[in-house]
């Protein structure tokens, strides 16, 4: 394959990788009673050893006691499962890569009965799993308070430990996607109404964040139109309408913004045929990462259900990229089939990509 952008260095004032290649966040419920082991080190090391640039860990949760759906996802507090992350760490800088934790609340998407503390209930600005299904009280704006600073928190403990930034995850259907969307934001009160109180929940953790840790310390932001409720909601039905959602986020302080759709390759708006991640770089200015079924013929959700997918040829992707409508990709499922993923696109080895197998899925965070 001939060198193209996808192998040139990524140079920011913040950030610095080998190459163009992110590993995406894919939970995957390996961490007993929250706590990363030695085979999770193990796990993200193979992939920094495989030529990926940057690996953005599987979502991991802040220090609220409903913040997790399962015991088995990691949590990215306490002196436990805080020191396995440092193993982690640890084990990618070794291998040369670079990581960071994407900082999680899954907000109505835990079922309070099959989650730790199950005597609480589930957090959301409504208590709205979706449009019209109510599944607890409102938050109140003390429990909104203390998840911001949780979050703060979070990124505090990340810096500390080593960590190459974070990752705030704003997306698919969870808690503060669950802010951003009217569907399931029906408050009143200035957390609520228009997009602005809608995201100020968002821009407040963003704004926590950077006051925690240094102004080289980079966020990113990963926000979605979809909903895991909705394939099809959408927070903006036009460019106008996603510049008054972007830009409060970017002048927060978001470095990168990480755009995921169902597939990279499908035009945003009617128009143009920039993807989304083309569309926020053209709005905010910031560097973005695209995402969506790359080097897969398919979207995942047919993996929900164990479907396969064939592999997909990247030249289109790579076009995209050189001409800069995204400055990195993510790539999901392929780096979970296959570790070495980004060395067998880079060395051509295209006859050696696996077939994705629906049995390995990992879902997306």
């Amino acid at each position: 394959m001939p060198q193209t952008t996808l192998f040139s260095l990524y140079e920011s004032s913040k950030l610095s990788l080998n190459n163009r290649i992110v590993m995406a966040p894919m939970t995957r419920q390996f961490s007993p009673n929250g706590v990363p082991t030695s085979d999770v080190a193990g796990y993200y090391q193979r992939r920094a050893l495989g030529g990926t640039g940057l690996i953005i860990t599987e979502g991991t949760t802040v220090n609220d006691k409903v913040a997790t759906m399962d015991a088995n996802i990691p949590q990215f507090h306490g002196e436990e499962a805080l020191a396995g992350w440092k193993k982690v760490v640890d084990a990618v800088h070794g291998a040369g890569g670079k990581i960071m934790p994407q900082l999680w609340h899954v907000g109505m998407a835990r079922v309070a009965d099959k989650a730790p503390f199950p005597e609480l209930p589930s957090a959301g600005p409504s208590g709205l799993f979706k449009p019209g299904k109510q599944g607890a009280e409102p938050m109140t704006v003390a429990h909104i308070e203390a998840v911001i600073e949780a979050f703060a928190q979070a990124a505090a403990d990340a810096q500390a430990m080593g960590m190459d930034g974070i990752e705030i995850h704003g997306a698919h259907g969870y808690l503060i996607d669950q802010f951003f969307w009217e569907g399931t934001n029906q408050r009143t009160d200035s957390w609520g109404g228009s997009m602005a109180n809608r995201g100020r929940f968002a821009v407040e953790i963003i704004k926590a964040i950077r006051s925690a840790t240094s102004e080289n310390f980079p966020i990113v932001l990963r926000y979605s139109q979809w909903k895991q409720q909705d394939y099809t909601a959408r927070l903006a039905h036009t460019p106008s309408e996603l510049e008054a959602f972007l830009l409060p986020l970017s002048e927060a302080g978001v470095d990168v913004f990480h755009c995921s759709q169902r597939r990279y390759w499908e035009p945003e708006f009617e128009g143009s045929e920039l993807n989304l991640a083309g569309w926020t770089k053209k709005i905010t200015g910031k560097p973005t990462i695209t995402v969506g079924s790359v080097g897969l013929n398919d979207d995942f959700f047919g993996a929900f259900q164990g479907q396969g997918s064939e592999t997909r040829a990247v030249d289109d992707l790579l076009e995209r990229l050189d001409a800069g409508e995204f400055d990195l990709v993510a790539v999901g499922r392929a780096l979970l089939q296959d570790p070495n993923w980004a060395n067998k696109i880079k060395e051509d080895r295209m006859d050696e990509l696996q077939q994705y197998s629906g049995k390995a899925l990992a879902t997306l965070s």
